[in-house]
């Protein structure tokens, strides 16, 4: 299920919300994030919880809350709509969505150089 997350964050310059958003992109299930600096308020958009994303910047030592949790907001296929106009024009003015990207980990399994055994060795070099 699709849900949106409204964190507060302390942000004073483009380098701490370069940082802040590099630290949770890794995180799984995560589809959208949008950073407002004048507000200070991140908005993440995705399966992922809330509270992880908040242990993430917290162990990065950004001060963060909590504002709002709930369902992300589907889109109408109404043209006609007025207040969907009028939302785009304040928009205008929040920083532009990223989408995450990350390198799946890379976990090579160890062997040993002399034999090639994956296991515990047997060979008299590296016992």
């Amino acid at each position: 299920m699709q849900q949106k997350g409204v964190l507060k964050l302390d942000l004073h310059d483009d380098r701490q919300k370069q940082k802040a958003m590099e630290a949770i992109t890794s995180l799984h299930g995560i589809d959208q994030i949008v950073v407002d600096m004048e507000k200070q308020e991140m908005t993440v958009v995705g399966t992922v919880d809330p509270v992880h994303v908040v242990e993430r910047l917290r162990k990065k030592r950004f001060t963060t809350h909590i504002v709002s949790v709930g369902p992300a907001k589907e889109e109408s296929k109404d043209g006609g709509d007025e207040k969907g106009a009028a939302g785009d024009k304040s928009d205008a003015n929040k920083a532009p969505v990223y989408t995450p990207w990350y390198e799946p980990p890379h976990h090579p399994q160890a062997y040993c150089v002399i034999c090639g055994s994956t296991r515990r060795c047997p060979c008299p070099f590296c016992t």
